[in-house]
């Protein structure tokens, strides 16, 4: 089941939140956790087993963790978190990289072992990410091991962000799972962040994904077409991963839940270090807090700095995806990284504004064509086009493309852009004022009632709705 599908928002939703709200504060947990359940069974029912088995498992890690704590015994809490550690990347390795090793291992040795076939249990890298920080964060002291079995089952399968994210760490949301209000204020909040989120994954990230899908099918390029194909694809996974976040956001705080912000307009970032701090932000957060940190992070001298960058990356790449054009994604931006703390950034910094962010988004764009081509052969391709390399400039296609996409891609340059950043202060208080005037609260139901009417209208007529962080 999907956000964008009419079962959830003419069926599901709709019953959850009657439910929920006509359910007494200690009941509500209950309601979200089965509600949950039937969630993520609706498309994959087997599965919940694993995800179930992952809450009890890291739900009992946990305590013992803080049992043993308590009593002294540090290195049996060690032990325990190890032994958590490792079963989650067991499980998460097994069900998402077997047929991965076993690909390569009969490459490199022509064994010929059969694949095994497993279907990818949907969310389960997002699921696995945030079990393993609350265990982390219990053994650090950061957090009290949770005691209510109910209260941390719904907090691991809460549907709102259990499919794609972002990653909800526990310590975030540790006081609202037993304590949060739902007021008038919060629901509408919710609804209308919602709703933008499905404008932008309907309306936006889906109409352009067609022309992405359209030219990274054609036998023959050009390196004007390859460009346009790549920057779609760069417009389509950035609304429409960024709209399902603004969906997750919104459903929680509709349940009275406050998600910390995924995305802040990547595509204004003047460097590659400022874009992984602006794009799917909770997991950058993540690999910097439980992975980079640990490993030293710019604490030991540049060498050692280099080493962790590469490590961070190559995990980075490899936790998106089972194929080596993930690994090579991750460490591309390693790569970038890494040259930008020798010295580009000291150099992007005395340059313009705008050539930092022509430079951004053009290594961005590129980046993004080396996620989206799982095929090497055709990735190879694609990028030769791109430069030009045995192929010609332009054709009549890239302008047949261009004249029927035209308008639909200003508007996602529109969209991309944080205009808070190209108005100067003291005129920068408009938007305080905005926010803050009496009219905006009328204006604000009927764009919602608007945008909701359009995007269901465009998913009546468009067979087109795919998800692209379904795979992750």
């Amino acid at each position: 089941m999907v956000f964008s599908s009419f079962v959830f928002l003419l069926v599901f939703l709709p019953l959850v939140l009657i439910l929920y709200y006509i359910s007494p504060g200690r009941v509500r947990n209950l309601v979200l956790l089965v509600s949950s359940l039937v969630f993520y069974a609706w498309g994959e029912p087997v599965y919940v087993l694993i995800m179930l088995f992952s809450t009890v498992f890291d739900y009992t890690n946990g305590r013992l963790i803080e049992y043993f704590k308590k009593r002294g015994s540090l290195r049996k809490a060690k032990a325990a978190l190890v032994i958590d550690v490792c079963g989650n990347l067991a499980i998460l390795g097994f069900f998402k990289y077997a047929d991965f090793i076993i690909g390569n291992v009969n490459t490199v040795t022509g064994a010929g072992i059969s694949l095994l076939h497993l279907a990818l249990p949907i969310g389960i890298s997002f699921y696995t990410f945030q079990t393993m920080s609350y265990t982390i964060d219990v053994y650090r002291g950061q957090v009290e091991a949770q005691h209510n079995l109910l209260d941390f089952a719904t907090y691991v399968t809460l549907f709102p962000q259990l499919i794609a994210g972002p990653i909800v760490q526990y310590k975030t949301v540790a006081d609202e799972l037993h304590r949060r209000r739902t007021g008038l204020v919060d629901f509408s909040e919710g609804a209308f962040r919602f709703t933008v989120g499905l404008a932008k994954k309907v309306l936006l990230a889906n109409q352009i994904g067609s022309l992405w899908d359209t030219v990274s099918g054609l036998h023959e390029l050009t390196a004007a077409t390859a460009w346009l194909g790549a920057v779609a694809y760069s417009f389509q996974i950035y609304f429409d991963f960024s709209g399902y976040s603004d969906m997750a956001i919104g459903l929680g705080r509709m349940f009275g839940f406050h998600f910390l912000e995924n995305f802040n307009f990547p595509y204004m970032a003047k460097s590659i270090t400022e874009f992984w701090r602006r794009w799917h932000i909770s997991l950058s957060s993540w690999f910097r807090e439980y992975v980079y940190i640990p490993l030293g992070g710019n604490r030991k001298g540049m060498p050692r700095q280099i080493f962790n960058l590469t490590v961070v990356w190559f995990l980075t790449g490899l936790w998106h995806g089972a194929n080596w054009n993930f690994v090579l994604w991750g460490m591309y931006y390693g790569a970038l990284l890494i040259l930008e703390k020798l010295f580009l950034l000291k150099l992007l910094q005395k340059l313009p504004a705008c050539i930092g962010r022509v430079y951004s988004v053009f290594l961005v764009v590129i980046g993004w064509v080396i996620f989206a081509q799982t095929d090497m052969g055709e990735l190879a391709r694609y990028l030769k086009a791109m430069f030009g390399i045995g192929v010609a400039g332009v054709n009549a296609d890239f302008f047949y493309f261009l004249s029927n996409n035209a308008v639909l891609l200003a508007v996602l340059v529109v969209c991309a852009i944080d205009h808070r950043e190209w108005v100067k202060q003291p005129a920068g208080n408009i938007y305080e004022a905005v926010q803050e005037s009496k009219w905006l609260a009328y204006v604000k139901p009927v764009l919602l009632l608007a945008l909701l009417f359009v995007s269901t209208a465009f998913l009546v007529g468009d067979s087109y709705n795919p998800f692209l962080y379904f795979r992750f």
